[in-house]
């Protein structure tokens, strides 16, 4: 990634905020360990984060597929709910930012 995300320069680029990012950016997908490697972050931080997560109520299991399971950012949790609309918002802003150039170019 050659551009550091919007979402990222306001939280911060610790290894938890790049999984919930990921996570966040899918939110209506579930995802098993392997895939949040996808995050950025390697697999020794994403088995000590998960299990904190999940223990906030930040995220959650959705279901097992063999042996593996699969779990997805919970829209349910306030907190979880306050990261998505400041994501949101943030590239909301960004692509306002974005038309307005494109405004003033044309």
């Amino acid at each position: 990634m050659s551009e550091e995300s919007i979402f990222l320069q306001y939280v911060g680029d610790s290894p938890r905020m790049k999984i919930l990012q990921y996570l966040i950016e899918g939110r209506n997908f579930d995802y098993t360990l392997t895939d949040i490697l996808n995050a950025g972050v390697s697999w020794g931080t994403v088995n000590t984060l998960i299990p904190l997560l999940l223990k906030l109520g930040i995220i959650i299991k959705t279901r097992k597929i063999g042996r593996a399971t699969l779990y997805k950012i919970n829209q349910q949790n306030p907190v979880s709910g306050q990261l998505i609309a400041l994501y949101d918002g943030l590239i909301l802003q960004k692509l306002d930012e974005m038309t307005e150039k494109v405004e003033i170019a044309a």
